[in-house]
């Protein structure tokens, strides 16, 4: 069952809300923020007696809080202890949701039309109802759309991959980034395609993506290419060639990369993240759960970040910590989407953390010799600075 609710956001029951929040501490300001009222712009001031203020931050965790025993209402069960505790019991259906789209996994048409009959009323008393135009009972051999993935059986083998309507999404706007760029020099191509291509990439690693990801590099090559003729209409193809492919990337063999030869900046592919499996979560493990915080300690350190495989080692050397102040490299919870990992990349990865030949107050090496560390760029800075301040001064 792939389902949709109506005006999710907007139809809230706030009674229902704050009876789930239950005791917690600032349920008197949430109440408040509920009932605030929006003013828009033409229309004056509106109260809000139902629903919560789409767009704001508080509003995915109310609603997550609002679909709280949405699992145990579907049907779903789990094993409780043993071997394959947290794991679904067998002939018990599986329920996926993110803010307010879901999916019932069921073993049968009939099971599907009863989670469904059972959701919708245990969604009534908290005014939400299912969308109907969006919701619909389907074969897994016909395959749905969700969160961008494309879940079919093939024969007897599931695959999940970049929807169709994703791709096609990503190529319009890769398109249109490239006109956009027409009259820029390199260094603007590569700042503005990589953070998109590595963030699509990181968000898609986890599905079947190989070969979608070796076609987009091909698209991308064309882009390049196209904009580097009409950068340079009076070039032969040889010089554009010569001028802006090479083996840019040292730990790859590939003499196909686009990059600016001057800074040594180039321009990542897709192929290049690996694909890498996403685990299941136990039964209903919260991260908010003080007795789990190993457990999501373990899994954390397990999810490598989408690093090239040298920053990924050093990453992992240095046990995902600046060597400079301690902390950790990179943020806790990965992203959700594709344009999370995009910012994430251009926010953390980007100008959060760098590669260097890190130097020692002592001379020019490190306690275990000249070795490229990863650290903040602002610890970074801050290093520079103070070897800066203790160099002698010119008499």
């Amino acid at each position: 069952m792939d389902a949709d609710l109506a005006a999710a956001f907007d139809k809230i029951d706030h009674a229902r809300l704050l009876d789930s929040i239950g005791s917690f501490p600032a349920k008197g300001m949430v109440a408040d923020w509920l009932r605030a009222g929006v003013f828009e712009p033409g229309k004056g001031f509106a109260p809000t007696e139902e629903g919560t203020p789409q767009g704001g931050v508080i509003s995915p965790l109310l609603l997550n809080v609002a679909l709280h025993g949405l699992e145990e209402a579907a049907g779903v069960r789990y094993h409780s202890t043993g071997t394959y505790a947290g794991e679904v019991a067998p002939g018990s259906p599986t329920l996926v949701r993110y803010a307010d789209d879901m999916v019932a996994l069921c073993h049968s048409q009939e099971q599907a039309e009863q989670v469904k009959a059972r959701l919708a009323e245990w969604l009534a008393p908290r005014g939400l109802v299912f969308n109907e135009d969006k919701t619909r009972v389907v074969h897994l051999e016909s395959g749905f759309d969700f969160l961008g993935f494309n879940v079919r059986r093939y024969r007897l083998k599931l695959l999940i991959k970049p929807s169709k309507a994703a791709v096609g999404r990503l190529r319009k706007r890769l398109a249109a980034e490239m006109r956009v760029l027409r009259g820029s020099n390199a260094m603007a191509v590569l700042a503005k395609l990589n953070p998109i291509i590595k963030g699509w990439a990181a968000y898609y690693r986890t599905g079947v993506s190989s070969v979608i990801f070796n076609s987009l590099d091909s698209y991308v090559w064309k882009l390049v290419y196209k904009w580097a003729k009409y950068t340079h209409p009076k070039k032969s193809k040889r010089w554009i060639v010569d001028r802006y492919f090479g083996r840019h990337n040292k730990f790859r063999n590939d003499r196909w990369v686009f990059g600016d030869r001057s800074s040594g900046a180039y321009l990542t592919k897709f192929a290049w993240t690996d694909i890498v499996r996403h685990i299941l979560v136990k039964g209903g493990a919260s991260p908010d759960d003080p007795a789990l915080a190993d457990y999501w300690a373990k899994r954390r350190k397990k999810v490598k970040p989408p690093l090239d495989e040298y920053s990924l080692r050093l990453h992992t050397k240095q046990d995902a910590r600046c060597l400079l102040c301690g902390d950790g490299l990179l943020a806790a919870q990965p992203p959700q989407s594709p344009e999370q990992w995009e910012r994430w990349w251009l926010q953390i990865t980007r100008r959060a953390i760098v590669a260097d030949y890190l130097l020692h107050h002592g001379g020019s090496r490190s306690p275990d010799g000249d070795q490229t560390r990863l650290t903040h760029a602002s610890c970074h800075r801050g290093h520079l600075a103070r070897l800066r301040r203790n160099q002698p001064q010119p008499t």
